[in-house]
């Protein structure tokens, strides 16, 4: 089985895989947890480990007594807003640098001022939204760094967004994860999660697209 294959087969079967672990190394579950967390919030070349599907299985755990629920939502709460500084950290030190010559072929200004614009205008929103659709969530805070958006805007909304997604998701395995019927169709409900965000983003892009920009004075 290829990297690929086993990854995919992670995602869809996470429950599996974590019930392994914590009943061969007990407590070093929550290090293991923390990791892919900080990993996938943090560092924007791994957008593709599991997120949502992760913090409800995670939620269905604690909920028969498997795993703490308050240690639980804490340091995966921690996880997900340091990730998240250190990714707007990390497109803020290295975006200025890639762009610093005006005259190459990777700097747009306009293109730059644009994004610096709509992040101090819309980003907070971005933020918080963008913590519950796979993939935007790794690069929303990444690009945010680049655009510069305001540090302390950027960390009152790091932090909203991290209590909803983590709290929110857990809290909901907790209380359904260990319904028969959730646990029998658990796989597609992982696909579900994984896929509807994805596609209302791509709805909400297509509309704006056919939108067109504003006419003057409009």
């Amino acid at each position: 089985m290829d990297i690929a294959a086993q990854l995919l087969d992670f995602i869809l079967h996470v429950d599996k895989y974590l019930m392994a672990f914590v009943t061969n190394y007990g407590a070093w579950v929550y290090a293991l947890l923390f990791a892919i967390i900080f990993i996938e919030t943090g560092v924007v070349v791994m957008p593709f480990l599991p997120g949502d599907s992760l913090l409800f299985v995670v939620g269905a755990m604690c909920g028969v007594g498997l795993m703490s629920y308050p240690l639980t939502v804490g340091l995966l709460l921690a996880a997900a807003i340091l990730g998240n500084q250190s990714n707007y950290t990390i497109g803020r030190y290295f975006g200025p640098r890639v762009f610093q010559w005006e005259d190459s072929k990777f700097f747009n200004k306009r293109a730059f001022n644009q994004a610096h614009e709509f992040y101090e205008k819309y980003g907070g929103i971005t933020i918080v939204a963008a913590r519950f659709m796979p993939f935007l969530r790794t690069f929303a805070p990444f690009v945010a760094g680049v655009a510069q958006m305001t540090r302390s805007k950027f960390v009152f909304y790091d932090v909203v967004g991290g209590v909803l997604w983590v709290g929110g998701i857990i809290t909901a395995g907790y209380f359904f994860g260990n319904i028969p019927f959730v646990k029998q169709h658990l796989d597609k409900i992982i696909w579900a999660m994984i896929f509807v965000p994805g596609a209302l983003v791509m709805l909400g892009a297509w509309r704006a697209r056919r939108k067109g920009p504003a006419a003057p004075g409009v």
